[in-house]
């Protein structure tokens, strides 16, 4: 059975590709009514959330915490894995190592996106490879027996990582079991030439898998093709959500559920 979540942050935030945000019981109840799996939580600081209130939820629910987001730790706080402020980089490392008791008890994977930072003025970009590379082996070390999924961003977010191949070349850096790749489809149609034939060189190093249109709305609502792009996922014996991140428009709850009813198709 194919599984699709949909990605929601516990708390109010910047990023605008969240369909939504805050209001937890309430949102977690029409997530699940709208036909969902699972759901994404985007936390920017796990100290701020009442874990054992959202395990009941969830649960209650009849949800699945797939992944967990940490972008927002960039967004609101400017925590960066290649700042050239060490103690910036140390705050950003012990965040993400927070996370992971939450991520253990979901059995979810840690997405690392904008926490990368992105190349400040005067440092050069070999420099901030090596500064994520030891930051990403040292957040692997300590959560061994959770997955840490970084995503390619696209080159108008961050001059670090935009490509399957780019995160392949980072994963035989990092040299890690439990690092892989989180790809998101809005990302690729910027960023891959054909994103099926990416996803077939990425095979069993897809941790988790975003789906977004060619215009960062909802699945359907652009150009990208889903089916065969979705054909090819499953075709590399992907078995793990699909995961809804793109723009609440034309509203949040029409994007959500227009979004399921194409998906299931």
């Amino acid at each position: 059975m194919k599984k699709f979540s949909l990605v929601f942050s516990t708390h109010a935030a910047k990023f605008q590709a969240v369909a939504l945000k805050g209001d937890f019981e309430a949102n977690i109840a029409k997530i699940a009514g709208w036909g969902y799996d699972g759901v994404e939580l985007a936390i920017r600081d796990p100290r701020l959330v009442d874990v054992d209130a959202l395990a009941r939820v969830i649960s209650d629910h009849g949800l699945t915490v797939p992944a967990m987001g940490t972008g927002q730790a960039w967004g609101e706080e400017g925590l960066s894995f290649t700042s050239d402020d060490p103690a910036i980089r140390a705050k950003a490392i012990e965040r993400i190592k927070s996370h992971i008791p939450l991520a253990a008890r979901f059995n979810a994977v840690i997405i690392l996106g904008l926490i990368r930072g992105i190349t400040p003025p005067g440092q050069s970009h070999a420099q901030s490879m090596d500064y994520l590379v030891a930051a990403l082996q040292d957040c692997a070390a300590a959560g061994a027996g959770v997955r840490f999924a970084l995503e390619p961003l696209n080159r108008y977010e961050t001059d670090l990582i935009h490509t399957v191949a780019d995160g392949l070349t980072l994963i035989e850096r990092v040299g890690a079991v439990n690092f892989g790749l989180l790809l998101d489809t809005f990302h690729m149609n910027i960023e891959e030439p054909v994103i099926e034939e990416s996803i077939c060189a990425c095979g069993d190093r897809i941790f988790h898998f975003h789906v977004a249109d060619s215009n960062r709305w909802y699945p359907g609502a652009g150009h990208l093709d889903f089916g065969t792009i979705l054909k090819t996922l499953y075709a590399t014996g992907y078995e793990d959500f699909v995961s809804g991140e793109f723009m609440p428009k034309p509203d949040a709850d029409t994007a959500a559920t227009r979004a399921i009813a194409y998906l299931q198709q």
